[in-house]
């Protein structure tokens, strides 16, 4: 019997070992250095999961996972971190990483990663806290720092008057408070792809939940120091990045994020007829855009001041934008009608 096979039948009898077990365990004179090889292999060719780093690495069969837990917490400091080198730890104490769909581990990798950046170049965090587990038929991440906080932040850097505003920018899209080195793509297609998603700072909750297209921005009971962001998607997920990405293009072919979706509702606190000002705080930013879909859902009426400012004004000063309506009800429709170009 091959080696090879040998770790193999070791790991069919012990549902978690290390290489040292296997030696303990062995009559075969061979070199830990040998068996360390061959484990690796069988590891690249997915035969064995490993979780751990260096000589504390545990190993088992794929199919008892199960033996290394399902959360896993990590702590940085936020001094000269790469995303891809905590991804790979990560992947190192979460094997159950590897037994994800792919279109689901690529989905993870891409928002975790925007995620981790955020906190690592925006947060001015001294640490970092980290959780990813897979809970029942979801899979769950959350980063946590202890900075300045992503609303405060961007309300701050772009002169806005409060968090909700700040929260309203993050959903168009293309919105950083660092233009030179980010897109600000991160937070938008992030919250896109997540069955769920949440960012919570300084007693302010944003949730995304895309499984009942809803989203929610308020105070909260918890007011924690920093920004938390939990990510949540389910295991059995179809979603593809690759369709998010293409949704948000005008044209398939430029490969270029021209397109962006607004929830109106979130510009309707306090009052049913939004105003010109209200609708000036939708249009902000929008020009970047070749297409702008407009979401009327859960907005009983608005008034004439809003449409004509989007409508007729904006369209007037931007013909080669198309503004696409949706989810009107008859006063909403009405209104648009009136003033329409």
């Amino acid at each position: 019997m091959s080696i090879k096979n040998e770790i193999l039948e070791f790991a069919e009898n012990n549902r978690k070992f290390t290489v040292a077990d296997f030696l303990n365990a062995g009559e075969n004179k061979v070199s830990r250095q040998y068996v360390s090889r061959l484990v690796s292999e069988l590891v690249r060719e997915k035969k064995l999961s490993k979780a751990g780093s260096t000589r504390q690495s545990i190993y088992s069969l794929p199919k008892n996972i199960k033996a290394f837990g399902n959360l896993i917490e990590i702590k940085i400091k936020n001094s000269s971190v790469q995303e891809h080198k905590v991804l790979e730890l990560i992947q190192s104490r979460a094997p159950f990483i590897f037994q994800l769909k792919d279109n689901v581990r690529s989905i993870f990798d891409y928002a975790f990663s925007e995620m981790l950046n955020n906190a690592i170049e925006h947060s001015k965090s001294k640490y970092i806290e980290i959780e990813v587990s897979k809970k029942n038929h979801l899979l769950v991440f959350e980063v946590r720092d202890f900075g300045i906080g992503v609303f405060r932040n961007v309300k701050n850097q772009r002169k806005l008057e409060s968090e909700l505003e700040a929260a309203e920018d993050l959903l168009k899209g293309k919105t950083t408070t660092a233009p030179k080195a980010h897109s600000g793509e991160g937070i938008f297609f992030t919250s896109k792809i997540a069955d769920q998603f949440m960012l919570e700072s300084f007693g302010y909750t944003l949730v995304v939940n895309e499984e009942i297209n809803d989203i929610f921005f308020g105070q909260s009971d918890t007011k924690i120091r920093g920004t938390r962001v939990i990510f949540k998607i389910e295991l059995s997920s179809t979603k593809h990045l690759i369709d998010i990405f293409q949704k948000f293009q005008t044209d398939k072919e430029s490969y270029g994020f021209d397109k962006t979706e607004i929830q109106i509702k979130l510009y309707t606190t306090g009052t049913i007829h939004i105003s010109r000002s209200q609708a000036k705080r939708v249009l902000a930013g929008l020009e970047k855009f070749k297409t702008i879909i407009l979401d009327f859902d859960k907005v009983p009426m608005i008034g004439q001041a809003f449409a004509d400012e989007i409508f007729r004004v904006f369209y007037n000063r931007h013909p080669e934008i198309k503004i696409i309506p949706i989810n009107m009800n008859e006063a909403v429709a009405f209104m648009i009608g009136r003033v329409e170009k």
